[in-house]
């Protein structure tokens, strides 16, 4: 059964805050391979201008996989988790994720659209300080694999 479009521009209010720890970030940058100080060590960070260890670009996915979870498990979208695959991520900083930092996550069903048999989702989840300040955004595009 095809996603409905009309959900395009639903939105899901702020989740509970994660405070981004610093061995979350070291074990992150571990995991993917970035051996850059600044993701390691605290003074490296601090001689970089930041108040410790910053996370590498990526390290929102696992903020914004965790949030988008209420969007995918959103009876009304309709979504068989069983059939999908990530088709796409982009991320649009105003300023890197640091080690303290206490972030909330917002999403927003941005598109809904089928092609070829398939459907296309795209989640925006913004990521704010608990003051409402922007981090960053970020953009996940998920296929659901036709049955065909």
């Amino acid at each position: 059964m095809p996603m409905d479009p009309s959900l395009v521009g639903r939105s899901y209010p702020p989740g509970s805050p994660y405070l981004v720890g610093r061995e979350k970030i070291r074990e992150f940058a571990s995991a993917i391979g970035a051996t850059d100080p600044i993701h390691h060590d605290p003074e490296a960070g601090r001689k970089a201008g930041y108040s410790d260890v910053v996370a590498p670009p990526t390290f929102p996915i696992v903020l914004s996989m965790a949030s988008s979870g209420r969007v995918i498990d959103d009876p009304d979208l309709g979504m068989d988790y069983s059939r999908v695959v990530h088709g796409d991520q982009r991320f649009r900083y105003v300023r890197p994720v640091v080690a303290g930092d206490e972030l909330v996550c917002s999403d927003v069903i941005e598109e809904i659209m089928s092609r070829g048999g398939h459907d296309f989702l795209t989640i925006r989840t913004e990521m704010t300080t608990l003051a409402g300040d922007p981090v960053v955004s970020v953009w996940m595009k998920l296929v659901v694999r036709g049955e065909s």
